[in-house]
Order: structure tokens, then sequence, then C-alpha cells
């Protein structure tokens, strides 16, 4: 992903997410700047069709809703913030090709888990790609978790 994607990547995400759930332009530009080998777009004939934001984190703490993206000492986890796949490109696995894009970073990485936030009824897409629920979070999680306003689940998948 370029800086030049950035309005691509808003079109989509407006066109995939329930309105309380979009991000701003600034924070989308954050991301990719905080983490430019994880954030990736896929391409068809008609440009942008798909992207996904990810970054080293820990296993256990969820990235609130609009919140910033930063490297922890000591990261063991890769987090997938937002994947998002525009409708004229469904069912084509350009979804599933871009999280194993990242996870591949993840193992050479040698981090041990990936996890993500699921909301909008992905949990089954999720645990097909190995995810699974997690419940055991934290009051201060649970409160970033809360901070989607919608039914959102927290969701992690080993990586060794």
């Amino acid at each position: 992903m370029g800086k030049h994607d950035i309005a691509a990547v808003l079109a989509i995400q407006e066109e995939s997410y329930a309105s309380e759930l979009l991000e701003s332009t600034e924070i989308i530009r954050q991301r990719l700047l905080a983490f430019p080998d994880l954030a990736w777009v896929a391409e068809d004939a008609h440009g942008v069709c798909a992207y996904l934001f990810g970054y080293r984190s820990h296993a256990g703490k969820v990235t609130p809703l609009d919140g910033a993206f930063a490297e922890p000492d000591a990261p063991d986890c890769l987090y997938l913030h937002d994947l998002a796949v525009a409708r004229r490109a469904a069912g084509r696995g350009i979804g599933p090709a871009l999280v194993q894009r990242n996870l591949e970073h993840g193992l050479a990485s040698r981090l041990k888990y990936s996890a993500l936030v699921s909301v909008q009824d992905s949990a089954a897409f999720w645990s097909r790609l190995g995810y699974a629920a997690e419940a055991a979070l934290d009051s201060a999680q649970q409160r970033n978790l809360a901070s989607y306003g919608v039914p959102a689940v927290y969701m992690v998948k080993p990586l060794h």
C-alpha cells in the first residue's frame, strides 16, 4: 500500500462497514506510516479492490476503534486490524490471500500469535482461517473491544 492508495482504501471501507466503524483519513494514513510493511492492497483491472492493515503487538491487547498503532517492546502477536474487499471482488479469495501474506510476515518475524477483532458477523470467516474467539480479556481490553459500538469478538490464532 502507498499513500496514493488511501482514497481507494477509504472508498472500500465506506462500502464495507457500518457508519459507526468508519475510520478517518488521518487514522488510515497513520496506520500506513506506522507499519508500511504490513499494509497491503490488492488490485484488479479497475484498481484497488481490497486492503489489509496489520501491525506487531501483544496477544491479549485489543486496539480500540480509531486507536493508533504503535510497536511495543518484544511484540509476540501480528494484529490484523482491518480487512475489507470491494463488493466487485467478493468471492475471489482475495481477503484470505491478503491475510496469508501478512501471516507470512508474522511467521518470518517469529511472532507466536495473530489476533484481530471480528465485527459484522465475520467470526465464521475468521474461524475458517484458524482464528478462535478469546474471551479472557482484562477490563481495559474489554473497554477497547466495546469501543467498536457494535457486537465485536476478539479472536486469536497460534502461529507456531
